[in-house]
């Protein structure tokens, strides 16, 4: 039995939920260290800790997010009408709604 597209979304959409906080600190760390080294942003003056934490908490964060995300797909892919080149950019962008809807609001 082949899924439909409104599955493949939903699931994503549901995934986008905790993926705010994977994203949350992708762009903290981005606004903390290289875009503040280019001089783009100006960041938060009280960040003084390093990189350490950002291996400790932010790697395998980001690592469980990214597998769980994964093995999620996996299987939905398969059984997918739609073509790879297809089906992994709209569950990416499905994936990062509710962080957008998040930026928009807040």
């Amino acid at each position: 039995m082949r899924k439909s597209l409104p599955a493949v979304l939903g699931v994503n959409l549901l995934l986008g939920v905790p993926g705010v906080v994977p994203v949350w600190l992708l762009s903290y760390f981005a606004v903390n260290w290289p875009l503040k080294a280019l001089g783009w942003t100006v960041g938060e003056p009280t960040e003084n800790d390093g990189m350490l934490p950002w291996l400790l908490v932010g790697g395998p964060v980001l690592l469980l997010f990214g597998l769980v995300w994964w093995l999620a797909n996996r299987p939905l892919r398969r059984r997918s009408a739609l073509e790879p080149r297809v089906y992994w950019p709209v569950s990416v962008l499905m994936t990062l709604v509710p962080s957008f809807a998040l930026m928009i609001v807040l």
